[in-house]
């Protein structure tokens, strides 16, 4: 399978060589996108300069901060016109740990899609203070429960997909951002009758740079997953 790792950057200067350096000696031919939202601290320059001379390093440059959800949507739209079969969502903080890479690229080549879990048997959070384990296990637990599948993880962000899912879900319909973001794309794919499979993974505490999680990111998971709900 031709399979592509998405990256969202935004001020990820101090992670994203480091990071894309360890994709690539877990998966050697894997090929990265970097979607940059205009990093003021030279993100894209830096991987710019990691794409000369190799043509599996990709990068798609924004003006403005554009946010998670948009950052993705526009590299599921790149991997869908340039003939990938297979789209793998990661971090660059190394919360999303290289080694667990290798599972999702197992996993989808037999599944529609896939989700790195914390939450399944095997699955685990490192470094995390009490009260975001508390923030990500009621978020799964809330829409679990509004939205009547039984994935375990709902707001995880590595997560695996088929292209042919990707092409049939709707991405064109997609609103949401942050926590919301991930569940809105888990629910699309469930609810058009594709088989998911949770692999476990240990989510890190990021390595370097400030968290782009927000309180404003997790009011709007709440209220949006009825949303989800009833207009998906």
């Amino acid at each position: 399978m031709k399979n592509l790792v998405i990256i969202p950057t935004y001020n990820e200067r101090e992670n994203i060589e480091p990071f894309i350096g360890a994709l690539r000696k877990e998966q050697p031919s894997i090929h990265i996108l970097v979607v940059d939202d205009g990093s003021p601290d030279g993100t894209g320059a830096i991987v710019k300069g990691l794409c000369a001379g190799n043509d599996q390093i990709h990068l798609l440059e924004n003006q403005g901060k554009g946010g998670l959800g948009k950052a993705y949507l526009q590299g599921f739209q790149w991997a869908i016109a340039n003939g990938f079969d297979a789209c793998i969502q990661m971090d660059a903080d190394f919360s999303h740990r290289p080694i667990d890479l290798n599972k999702l690229v197992e996993a989808i080549a037999k599944y529609p899609f896939v989700i790195g879990s914390r939450y399944v048997k095997g699955g685990a959070t490192s470094n995390w203070a009490w009260y975001r384990k508390c923030i990500s296990l009621f978020g799964s637990f809330y829409s679990r429960t509004i939205l009547g599948y039984p994935v375990r993880d709902w707001t995880g962000g590595f997560n695996a997909w088929n292209i042919d899912v990707l092409k049939k879900i709707g991405l064109g319909d997609v609103r949401s951002e942050g926590y919301s973001f991930q569940i809105e794309m888990k629910y699309r794919g469930l609810k058009n009758g594709f088989e998911v499979r949770e692999v476990p993974i240990t989510f890190d505490e990021r390595r370097e740079g400030a968290s782009k999680m927000s309180m404003r990111i997790v009011i709007e998971a709440f209220y949006r997953v009825w949303q989800i709900r009833f207009l998906v």
